[in-house]
């Protein structure tokens, strides 16, 4: 059994092949595994002095800050690691978007979109955490969205609104889910090494090296260059994104001027604001993310525009790239009436672009593709992983 295990782990982490022509876009996998697993050290030493009550959860943090050995810079290497995990998490994304590896590995691209929503709903009870005044608003505004489910405020929050109970469980699942995240993982990592990684040239590329000494040296190259913007953020405070409204404790009397959350969520709260409606609001926030599956399910049908070789690929990806830096932007204004207004013109955009994709893709398919080839093409997820799995077993029996 433990020569299973070795053998295992030498042909996942020394022996695997790995394509010669990667650059510095496929450090971004390793880099975001690493800040995960930062994030989970730091997260079960502060599970170690943290009070998940009302009335002591905030004084608990500070306490921490002040009073414990490096208790500051544990916390601050936790608070800041959210940031980091949400930077290379969306560079992996646009990355694996640009070079088609929703295309190549689709097993892979829908894992890592489950991966996504696993990091969204950890960090966002997570910031909930330390009960400071944006913490207690930003809760009170996002369970909010849940009232045109019947009871269901009531079994999350254990109440008609955030008070102790919702912080005892969203202190739990915080704690817990974590652990789930390494699972899906894994999970990622296997549907990876189960066909290979991509590469700028595409994947059928035979020119390949072991991933040790070779890639790891890069990862590890990468790494030195991230810590030390850990310690920069965290001994400095360069670039903090942080609401100064936080470090006051939660006030249910006193509403903030303008309830704003962390920067990595700001785009799917400048849709949330643009939409007058609650409930639509609300579905247009799921609809952002879960649209992401889409790339999976029509890769056969995107790979003309979002190829390397077609003159509007480019244009697609910086409009996506101007996009989303807008609605960071606008996310972090006041909710004005000019705001509101580039929200929503950016919101009708943001769709529109993804259904031009969508019919210009198969307005090619179907003046390019045989008809014959037409009848034998079925959209769906099941299909299309059972067809993907007979492709990738014909290669591996060549």
């Amino acid at each position: 059994m433990k020569l299973y295990f070795v053998l295992l782990m030498k042909s996942h982490l020394q022996s695997y092949p790995c394509p010669l022509q990667f650059n510095s876009f496929w450090n971004l996998g390793f880099l975001l595994g690493i800040t995960i697993i930062l994030q989970i050290i730091t997260g079960i030493l502060l599970g170690l002095h943290y009070t998940s009550d009302l009335n002591s959860a905030y004084s608990s943090i500070f306490f921490l800050i002040r009073e414990i050995y490096y208790g500051w810079c544990l916390r601050y290497l936790h608070s800041c690691g959210a940031s980091f995990v949400f930077l290379f998490i969306f560079l992996h994304l646009s990355r694996a978007i640009s070079y088609l590896s929703y295309f190549y590995n689709p097993n892979t691209w829908f894992s890592g979109i489950i991966l996504l929503f696993f990091l969204m709903a950890i960090a966002f009870m997570g910031y909930v955490l330390p009960f400071g005044q944006m913490s207690f608003w930003g809760a009170t505004v996002i369970t909010n969205l849940l009232s045109p489910f019947p009871s269901l405020i009531e079994w999350l929050c254990g109440g008609y609104y955030v008070y102790n109970p919702t912080l005892k469980r969203f202190f739990l699942f915080h704690f817990q889910f974590p652990f789930l995240l390494c699972s899906a993982l894994i999970i990622h990592l296997f549907y990876l090494h189960f066909l290979s990684s991509n590469n700028p040239l595409k994947n059928t590329i035979n020119n390949k090296i072991p991933f040790f000494p070779y890639i790891i040296s890069k990862d590890f190259y990468a790494f030195t260059i991230i810590l030390s913007l850990y310690l920069l953020q965290t001994n400095f405070g360069i670039s903090t994104f942080s609401h100064p409204d936080n470090a006051l404790e939660a006030c249910g009397l006193l509403t903030p001027l303008h309830i704003v959350p962390e920067w990595y969520f700001l785009c799917q709260y400048a849709m949330l604001k643009a939409v007058p409606n609650k409930n639509a609001g609300f579905i247009i926030l799921l609809t952002s993310i879960f649209i992401f599956f889409f790339f999976g399910e029509i890769r056969n049908l995107t790979t003309f525009l979002l190829s390397i070789n077609n003159p509007f690929s480019l244009c697609y990806l910086y409009s996506f790239f101007l996009l989303t830096i807008s609605f960071i932007w606008i996310g972090a204004q006041f909710p004005q009436d000019n705001f509101l207004s580039y929200g929503r013109i950016l919101t009708l955009y943001y769709y529109f672009l993804l259904i031009c994709i969508l019919f210009s893709s198969i307005s090619f398919l179907v003046s390019h593709m045989p008809r014959k080839e037409m009848k034998k093409t079925r959209v769906g997820i099941f299909p299309l992983l059972k067809s993907y799995e007979k492709r990738i077993c014909k290669r591996l029996e060549r």
